[in-house]
C-alpha cells in the first residue's frame, strides 16, 4: 500500500510540474510545447537538488516503462494521413532521416571532443 501512495504521490508531483508549465505557456504566450518546457523544469529542478530523483523516480520508471502505449493513439492516427505520406513520402522520409541523423552525429562529435579533452 505504502508503494501505491508513494507512486500516487509521485504523479502528482510530475503532473503539477507539468500544469505550472502550462500555465506559464499560457500565461505568457511562449511558443514552446508545456511538455517540453516541463522537461526542462524537471531536469533544472533535479540539477538544482529541489527535487530529488527519489521523488519522481518511481512514477518516472513507470511511465518509461509503458512508454510504447502513449504513442498508440499517435500511430492510429497516422493512418489517416496516408494520402500525405504517398504525396510528400520522400520528402517526409529525408526530414526523418536527416533530422536523426543530424543529433546523432552532432552527440558523437561532442563525446569524442569530450573524451580527448580528459585524455
Amino acid at each position: 500500500m505504502t508503494q501505491t501512495l508513494k507512486l500516487l504521490a509521485q504523479t502528482v508531483l510530475l503532473v503539477l510540474i507539468y500544469r505550472a508549465c502550462d500555465w506559464f505557456v499560457t500565461a505568457t504566450g511562449l511558443p514552446i510545447p508545456a511538455t517540453v518546457l516541463g522537461v526542462a523544469a524537471l531536469f533544472l529542478l533535479l540539477l538544482s537538488g529541489i527535487v530529488r530523483l527519489s521523488h519522481v523516480e518511481l512514477a518516472a520508471d513507470l511511465l518509461l516503462r509503458h512508454l510504447v502505449f502513449f504513442f498508440v493513439p499517435v500511430a492510429v492516427g497516422l493512418m489517416e494521413w496516408s494520402g500525405v505520406f504517398a504525396e510528400h513520402g520522400v520528402i517526409l522520409l529525408a526530414a526523418i532521416l536527416v533530422s536523426t541523423a543530424v543529433p546523432v552525429a552532432a552527440v558523437g562529435l561532442a563525446a569524442q571532443r569530450a573524451q580527448k579533452s580528459r585524455t
